[in-house]
């Protein structure tokens, strides 16, 4: 694989997988961060069914958090790849330097503000007296650890859009390696827990944002890392460029904590269970749409880049492509669902209700995943291209249908 991609020159079709398949190998060992630490949670001795319920209810706010790196690395990235296209190279240095500093100032104060509302969000998230001890365990920890969270997603967006989608996988594989090692020494050999299981991501967190930073410090990248020239006006234009991913993401963490609250309201007796069992639904799914995201988001920079170098020819290729690669890894996860889902259940829990629970609820879940290609491809190519009012449209269209019915279903 070539270090660094040519955006506005290689092959199209050459240039996507080059692009794409790094950034979806890179996303899907980024899920490993929530499945390895729930695999292990889940499998503690006797309190292992309720701390994964705990850390389920953990899981949507933990997305919340990170979607603000969306909204500054996906919004930021786009921009800076179609100064480049331009040839606008200080330009493109100043979108970096902002979007940096806008990464630490929203990393400090989300810190402190869900500190101060911690225990509030997590009971009306949908923890019970049971869970809480466990999710307030988990997030306590996780939330001193958020400044990395958000600096090593939000600025690693900056490595692939100049090129380095190599790097950029690399930067994901040193924390998830880091995590699934120090896993099991944190949560087993020093009997921390959940705990263990947090102190274990903030340390991997940590150890990416330290990989990225120096990358972006080194003389590799054609755009370094600098500090200063902030602007008012460039922070407004990535916000506006990220708008669309912040509010896909961050909606759907609304409504995964919908669904655990009206779990809770609704469920009975069994209520924990069931949003155990939704837990491990929802690691699935993490298991297909975040290899999709990273195809889709993989390859934003071809578009942004000849969109900014008004190549529309290369452009059209380039969404072509990628709803081609996004279709095999959709059709392909469709029949992992329907062939394997045991046996992914079976890594988070023996109990046979939440198994029975978690294996009906992946058949569900996944039936229509392939139309989901089309939906993702459209939404970010029209993001990387600036068209944010039609990508959020499109996305919210889908997410209000499903909050409508799972708010409305309980009921009949």
């Amino acid at each position: 694989m070539k270090i660094q991609n040519d955006l506005g020159k290689d092959k199209i079709s050459t240039l996507v997988l080059r692009l794409a398949i790094p950034t979806m190998i890179a996303q899907f060992v980024n899920v490993l961060y929530s499945i390895v630490d729930r695999m292990y949670i889940g499998n503690i001795p006797e309190i292992g069914e309720m701390a994964l319920a705990g850390v389920g209810v953990c899981g949507p706010i933990v997305t919340l958090l990170t979607s603000f790196a969306t909204l500054i690395g996906l919004g930021g990235s786009p921009v800076m790849a179609m100064r480049m296209g331009q040839e606008d190279h200080e330009g493109a240095k100043k979108i970096l330097a902002n979007a940096f500093g806008a990464l630490l100032v929203f990393s400090a104060t989300l810190s402190v503000l869900f500190y101060l509302n911690k225990d509030y969000l997590l009971y009306l998230f949908g923890a019970s007296d049971t869970t809480f001890v466990y999710a307030n365990e988990y997030m306590t920890i996780y939330t001193i650890g958020t400044v990395f969270a958000l600096l090593a997603t939000g600025l690693n967006s900056f490595i692939i859009c100049q090129g380095f989608s190599g790097i950029a996988m690399g930067t994901v594989l040193v924390g998830a390696v880091c995590n699934i090692i120090l896993d099991p020494i944190f949560i087993f050999t020093l009997d921390m827990g959940v705990s263990g299981a947090a102190v274990a991501t903030v340390i991997s967190q940590g150890a990416s944002a330290l990989f990225v930073v120096l990358f972006l410090l080194s003389k590799k990248p054609t755009i370094r890392l600098s500090f200063g020239g902030y602007s008012y006006q460039i922070i407004k234009s990535i916000v506006r460029f990220g708008l669309s991913p912040f509010v896909i993401i961050c909606t759907d963490s609304i409504l995964l904590i919908v669904m655990n609250i009206c779990i809770k309201k609704h469920g009975g007796a069994d209520a924990d269970s069931m949003i155990a069992a939704a837990t491990i639904v929802q690691s699935f799914l993490l298991l297909v749409t975040m290899p999709l995201g990273g195809i889709t988001g993989g390859t934003q920079p071809i578009l942004s880049y000849n969109y900014g170098a008004k190549n529309i020819s290369r452009i059209k290729e380039g969404v072509k492509y990628t709803l081609y690669v996004s279709l095999f890894f959709t059709a392909l996860m469709f029949v992992v669902s329907r062939v394997f889902p045991i046996l992914f259940v079976s890594i988070f829990t023996k109990d046979p209700m939440v198994s029975q629970l978690a294996v009906w609820g992946i058949g569900i879940y996944t039936l229509a995943i392939v139309p989901l290609s089309l939906q993702y491809t459209f939404v970010d190519g029209f993001t990387a291209l600036g068209a944010t009012n039609i990508s959020v449209c499109l996305s919210l269209f889908r997410k209000t249908t499903y909050l409508v019915v799972t708010v409305a279903a309980p009921f009949f």
